[in-house]
């Protein structure tokens, strides 16, 4: 795993101080590589790598060249099936100097141009410089498991890993979307293609771009095209599940470095250790952290299957410092991501880092088989009501009851009935869109000061969310909201956050749930097969079964989340509002402050759960208070006001 970056002036040749900084915008990436810097330079681009070794430590050195040096690339991640697409290359003359899997893209891209990604299986970002044709060509892997971002500042396409890497250009714009920020406390994350930046793009997953003459142009070269046409009995189904897991996870185990497991209390992470276990002779390392609070720890679980599978087990219990990992962790996103999630992933990644340097999850296994059953669930049962009430007085009878029924925390679980009446009064891709908002849109721009007029379905964020909802060809509510969240919520939150709290460590982690066959497999199963009654994760409980204890099956799925709601009005109230509410907080420039406080002691009296508000509201003061202070420290040439439109 790795960090790249770059530079390429769309005409002519780049600015002789941006070209000079190619070194300070590439270390800008040493904690996603510890183990090397490399550099490439021309007068039209420059490309810097830093190097976390873990295949062909003594060969793969980036930036790497072709023998001819017409071709030159850097790139992050893994290719799985290299010796598979090298063993076809060689076949057509070409001859490898190293066992790389660097190398192979190169000459993948050579013998196919850009159409290269089709051939590859893997986690992957990279860019190729083509010194002939003065190109720069760059790529995404189908899933986003390997980040990119890209911003043209000056006429110079710049490319990174991290954001961060692209703020230390000279050229650099620091222009805030003030747009997106509605999206960021709606969702918890900025969607793709947008970011918290005016000029700074995501290139999306399964995307490609290139940059030549003056033009860019980028393309979509893979996407689940196939839906609900696997029929076959629900017994060969399990069958060919196990197979293609246990190839999955094999395929991931190459590296010549030590290599473990992130083991929770789950079926998913559990699967993948049962298979790895099969694979390796030593026992294989796996890690697990939890909290003090219960309903935020699921230590015990891990421990079943540990001992199942006969682990060299690695357990802790951690007591979070947020003054001391707050500001790491908000500095490692760039821009405000408010899934506290990302808190244990942290700790979980640093435990792991100790032990291993590639760590296998069990990600994608909620989104690809049905696992998120409180709002799939209600979300399939939602749309079989709909369909009865098109057209009646009872739809119109929802959506005056949305308004009515009161919605406190206080009423017991069975009466909570407002989401559901705001479900029913709605088409089901706005009720996904409801169901995925931690904040409706309403709220938000109440929020943000702007009243809560207009239609929640007039925004960007919902025709982003909602796109890939509608466009799904199943005629399966559950297909669609899972085929959603692949293209929403695990790339812009899952997938940032695991990435990120692992690179803080210089820890690679490989999801093979999330693999491409896997997830198109997935997708050919029916709903009404793959769960069975609504019956959550059914064929994935099936396989496990028969590999994992009966005791794991039986527990309830617990999120991998952290008790933020009780820190925030207990032992860091404190902090919390000196930050928060002080007269210069960041926060007071961008969000109505009396309302924030309302919150706060709404949440502090027990009158209502504003755990998600108030801890999206810290780290946006956070993030704004350490961007403030770094453009006073020395604002790099070209940067907007911090808070500039």
């Amino acid at each position: 795993m790795c960090g790249i970056a770059g530079v390429f002036a769309l005409t002519g040749e780049l600015p002789p101080a941006v070209r000079a900084a190619g070194t300070t915008i590439t270390d800008m990436l040493a904690h996603r590589g510890p183990d090397a810097r490399g550099l490439f330079s021309t007068e039209r681009a420059v490309l810097g790598h830093r190097r976390l070794s873990i295949v062909d430590v003594a060969l793969g050195a980036q930036p790497m060249a072709t023998a001819d040096n017409a071709l030159v690339i850097v790139f992050n991640g893994e290719i799985y099936n290299h010796r598979v697409v090298r063993a076809v290359l060689e076949g057509r003359g070409c001859r490898f100097r190293t066992h790389s899997d660097t190398e192979v893209i190169l000459e993948a891209y050579r013998e196919y141009g850009q159409s290269c990604v089709d051939h590859l299986e893997g986690m992957f970002a990279f860019a190729i410089f083509d010194r002939r044709e003065q190109s720069l060509f760059i790529a995404r892997d189908r899933l986003g498991k390997k980040p990119l971002y890209y911003a043209v500042l000056g006429g110079v396409l710049h490319f990174a890993s991290e954001i961060k890497a692209i703020a230390a250009s000279p050229l650099w714009d620091s222009s805030i979307d003030q747009a997106a920020i509605e999206g960021y406390f709606s969702l918890g994350y900025f969607m793709a293609p947008r970011t918290i930046y005016k000029h700074v793009r995501v290139l999306e997953p399964a995307h490609t771009l290139r940059a030549r003459d003056g033009a860019i142009d980028s393309r979509e070269y893979w996407d689940v095209t196939e839906f609900d046409t696997d029929h076959r009995a629900p017994a060969a189904l399990e069958v060919e599940l196990q197979s293609q897991i246990r190839d999955r996870v094999g395929e991931r185990l190459e590296s010549e470095v030590p290599l473990g497991a992130f083991l929770s209390g789950g079926i998913d992470s559990g699967l993948v250790v049962s298979y790895m276990a099969e694979w390796m002779a030593d026992p294989v390392e796996t890690t697990s952290v939890g909290f003090g609070d219960r309903r935020h720890n699921e230590l015990d679980g891990a421990e079943v299957t540990a001992r199942h599978c006969r682990t060299h087990h690695h357990a802790e219990t951690a007591e979070p410092r947020l003054e001391d990992v707050l500001g790491p962790i908000v500095d490692a996103f760039d821009q405000p991501f408010a899934d506290s999630s990302a808190i244990p992933t942290y700790y979980v990644s640093a435990m792991a880092r100790r032990h291993v340097t590639v760590a296998l999850s069990g990600d994608g296994g909620d989104e690809i088989f049905g696992g998120y059953d409180f709002r799939y669930v209600p979300h399939a049962v939602e749309d079989r009501i709909r369909q009865s009430l098109i057209g009646t007085p009872a739809r119109l009878a929802a959506r005056g009851l949305r308004g009515w029924w009161p919605r406190s925390p206080r009423l017991p679980r069975a009466l909570r009935l407002g989401t559901i009446f705001d479900n029913l009064s709605v088409d089901a891709a706005t009720a996904y869109y409801y169901d995925l908002c931690f904040l409706k849109p309403a709220r938000v721009r109440r929020l943000l000061g702007q009243g809560a007029a207009g239609d929640d379905r007039h925004s960007d964020v919902y025709e982003a969310v909602t796109a890939p909802y509608r466009r799904c060809p199943s005629s399966s509510a559950l297909q669609r909201a899972q085929y959603a969240d692949l293209k929403v919520y695990l790339p812009n939150d899952v997938l940032v956050k695991v990435d990120r709290m692992s690179m803080q460590h210089g820890l690679e982690v490989r999801c093979p749930l999330l693999d491409r066959r896997i997830v198109e497999f997935g997708f050919r199963i029916p709903a009404a097969t793959k769960m069975p009654g609504l019956r959550p994760k059914h064929l994935l409980k099936r396989v496990a079964e028969r590999r994992l204890p009966a005791e794991l099956l039986r527990r309830p799925k617990h999120g991998f989340t952290a008790p933020v709601g009780t820190w925030i009005t207990g032992q860091y109230a404190g902090m919390f509002q000196d930050e928060v509410f002080s007269p210069s907080s960041y926060i007071a420039g961008v969000l109505d402050a009396p309302r924030v406080r309302e919150a706060f002691e709404r949440h502090r009296a027990g009158l209502a759960d504003e755990s998600y508000l108030l801890w999206a509201v810290w780290v946006l003061e956070r993030w704004g208070r350490r961007r403030t202070s770094h453009s006073e420290a020395g604002r790099e040439p070209g940067e907007r006001s911090p808070r500039g439109a």
